[in-house]
């Protein structure tokens, strides 16, 4: 009988996965870390509800309340880069929020603008976040909305500490990354479905009950807030819209002409098979000729 201690815990190893079981595979390339964090005002300025945004230890607080929700903006437009921050997402019921990190020339190119998404979908008890990433091209957010939305369910928590989250653009490609594990990359296939003209960064939280939770089927509850985000390790790097034309474009792997390594495409493959819950190119009710991308 003396085996059967070592034959329980032989079971318990097969049965029980190891903690990082559901964790992505390593990229094996950190972009994150290649670049300096900036203070925030440094980089951004408040753009609306300035009564809803202070910093404290490095670190801003947004949040909504039903009088108003609160954003920011870079004070450069880019026309390529690195651009992350660390965020930190409200608890509990939270039906209708969004809390957001884009790319955007809506104020530059009102009802023909450009737009690249990092949106947080808030739920209801018991059921996790969506991290929405989006891509809009020249009016395709403005009126009959096209949208290029792919959806994930994290392998986290992203309410009980931050994460970062960044965009990587650059003329070639687009790449979504989570703590630099790339989730998504959209390649520019052509001129027609790839923005080019600068954009600013933006933060924001607030009320899109409209659409945000369920389609709309579940509304913001005011008597749960304020919903408050936090935002830290603020990263933006790249070639401003005043920058020479020999300005290197940013790359999220070692190779400097853009693309991911074999060891980062699996990471983003493991991701994408366990984690994504909806991809518009596989969406059968959409008019795919509208999105030619995906199957050019």
């Amino acid at each position: 009988m003396a085996f059967q201690p070592m034959f329980l815990f032989s079971i318990l190893f097969f049965i029980v996965p190891p903690n990082n079981a559901y964790w992505p595979p390593s990229p094996g390339y950190w972009p994150s870390s290649k670049i300096k964090p900036m203070s925030f005002y440094k980089g951004y300025r408040n753009l609306w509800g300035p009564q809803h945004q202070y910093m404290d230890q490095h670190a801003l607080t947004i949040w909504l309340d039903r009088t108003s929700g609160s954003g920011f903006k870079s004070v450069r437009p880019f026309r390529s880069g690195y651009f992350g921050a660390s965020i930190k997402l409200h608890p509990g019921y939270t039906a209708g929020v969004i809390t957001a990190f884009y790319l955007s020339n809506s104020e530059a190119h009102p009802g023909f603008h450009d737009e690249v998404d990092i949106e947080f979908l808030g739920t209801t008890f018991g059921k996790p976040y969506t991290l929405q990433t989006n891509v809009y091209i020249r009016g395709s957010g403005d009126g009959k909305i096209i949208g290029r939305e792919m959806k994930f369910h994290l392998w986290f928590d992203p309410t009980k500490k931050f994460h970062h989250y960044a965009i990587l653009w650059n003329p070639k490609e687009i790449i979504f990354l989570v703590d630099d594990v790339p989730i998504r990359r959209y390649p520019r296939k052509s001129d027609a479905t790839f923005p080019l003209r600068p954009m600013w960064v933006y933060g924001s939280i607030w009320d899109a009950s409209s659409w945000a939770t369920e389609d709309g089927k579940y509304k913001a509850d005011y008597k749960y807030q304020p919903f408050v985000a936090k935002y830290t390790n603020f990263k933006a790097s790249g070639c401003s819209a005043y920058a020479s034309r020999w300005c290197r474009p940013a790359s999220a792997s070692p190779y400097r002409s853009g693309g991911l390594t074999r060891q980062q495409h699996w990471a983003m493959s493991w991701v994408q098979r366990r984690h994504m819950v909806y991809n518009y190119c596989q969406d059968s009710k959409r008019d795919h000729r509208l999105t030619p991308e995906c199957w050019g």
